[in-house]
């Protein structure tokens, strides 16, 4: 049974239903709710977070090797080093 929801009642639905009957017919129908189907599928595919946090994950792990590498050949590092390892003088 249909339920009174604000000013549209049973009436009213039941002619909006005759009225995308008689325009799209009824081989296009079942088209278009794949379609809607689909497009609403892929838009909470786009917005799903967990690739987001995925990504995110995945350049933090690369800009962190990008620092080390970095680091690595760093002059100031490198002097700090060298001067840690002295040789003794005889």
């Amino acid at each position: 049974m249909i339920q009174y929801a604000g000013w549209i009642g049973g009436p009213e639905i039941i002619i909006i239903l005759v009225v995308v009957l008689l325009l799209f017919g009824g081989k296009k129908i079942p088209e278009l709710a794949r379609g809607i189907g689909k497009g609403i599928k892929d838009f909470k595919d786009a917005t799903e977070e967990s690739n987001i946090k995925n990504d995110l994950k995945d350049v933090a792990s690369e800009f962190n090797e990008l620092k080390s590498s970095v680091d690595k050949i760093n002059p100031k590092k490198i002097l700090r080093t060298n001067e840690l390892i002295k040789p003794k003088k005889s």
